[in-house]
């Protein structure tokens, strides 16, 4: 038996098209522990997201961590689930509708769109099978992650290729490793903060929060911390803010090892000690709204600002699906179609 899959079409039958895969990190399929723990397993098992020697971390994770964890993260994802599902899947859901529809209007059948997960359901793999089924000859996959980090668009990279490198015949392939600085995503969310301020006003404190990582990616050579700042001073630059006028943090570490520093909640917390006591939020690694930014931002977070002595706090939504960022998303999309 063959250790390379074809296709049930001939090539040369085939009308050329393009597939262009969308991807996010992943949700579990219901907010139950079984459903976290099955989630949990894949996503804590990928050495691209833990870099502890393999076999100390299987006796912590399998020993330890997924004994516990799964109900915990449940509960938090119980309490931003929707009628409709996860709102990560959700968000996707709508940004892939709107991409194809604009797709579609120009150039027909010859390009078909996906969504999928990192991690969980709908999988990087089955996406792919499907693209190889219809004869898609040249796939552009896009990474939401604006800054790349290898726990995230790193793995990516490693699902599709290994999920390409079992196939007989390999079509065209770009991959969008980042889009931390292109100048649509700079606008977008420029934008949505301008869009904050005129609702809201001006706080004392912009936020700019972003994903943690371990500081050993970064000692090691992953690009995100530079990346993030990039993306920070490039928005800063387009609002004409000055230095007084933001701080840029990092959230939702994990574990007892150091991360990348200043971390959100102690930042908060610092800055209505200080006596400021109207801050806005907003985490720009983020390109759909999730449990770090509909449980931590919103909730946990505020609560901290707030018990501390602060007074506003308001959390301004990823881009989502607004059309400001749809237009992002073509910008990479379409100098890939043929």
């Amino acid at each position: 038996m063959s250790r390379y899959a074809g296709q049930s079409k001939k090539i040369h039958d085939c009308t050329a098209k393009t597939g262009v895969l969308l991807t996010n990190l992943g949700t579990p399929d219901s907010p139950t522990a079984g459903a976290l723990r099955r989630y949990l397993r894949e996503f804590l098992s990928d050495p691209r997201v833990v870099e502890i020697p393999r076999l100390i971390w299987m006796v912590i994770l399998h020993g330890i961590i997924l004994r516990v964890r799964p109900k915990k993260s449940a509960k938090l994802y119980e309490s931003i689930w929707t009628e409709e599902g996860s709102p990560l899947l959700v968000i996707s859901k709508q940004q892939k509708a709107k991409v194809e529809k604009v797709l579609t209007e120009k150039y027909g059948d010859k390009v078909i769109v996906d969504v999928a997960m990192r991690y969980g359901n709908p999988s990087i793999g089955n996406a792919l099978e499907s693209f190889q089924e219809k004869g898609v000859n040249n796939i552009i996959v896009l990474p939401l992650y604006p800054q790349y980090a290898g726990p995230t668009t790193g793995a990516t990279f490693d699902a599709v290729f290994n999920k390409i490198k079992t196939w007989r015949w390999i079509p065209s392939i770009h991959f969008q490793s980042s889009y931390h600085d292109k100048p649509l995503y700079i606008k977008a969310l420029a934008t949505s903060i301008n869009n904050h301020i005129a609702v809201h006003g001006k706080p004392d404190k912009f936020v700019f929060s972003y994903h943690g990582m371990p500081k050993y990616f970064l000692e090691q050579g992953d690009p995100y911390y530079c990346f993030s700042h990039k993306t920070t001073r490039l928005v800063v630059e387009e609002l004409g803010l000055s230095k007084d006028d933001y701080v840029m943090t990092f959230q939702s570490r994990f574990g007892k090892a150091e991360w990348l520093k200043p971390y959100t909640d102690e930042t908060l917390a610092s800055l209505a000690e200080a006596g400021n006591k109207h801050v806005a939020i907003i985490s720009p690694a983020f390109s759909a709204d999730c449990l770090e930014t509909l449980e931590e931002l919103v909730h946990e977070n505020k609560e901290i600002f707030i018990t501390a002595g602060g007074e506003q706090y308001h959390y301004i939504a990823a881009l989502n699906d607004d059309d400001s960022h749809i237009d992002v998303m073509l910008d990479l999309i379409e100098p890939h179609i043929v």
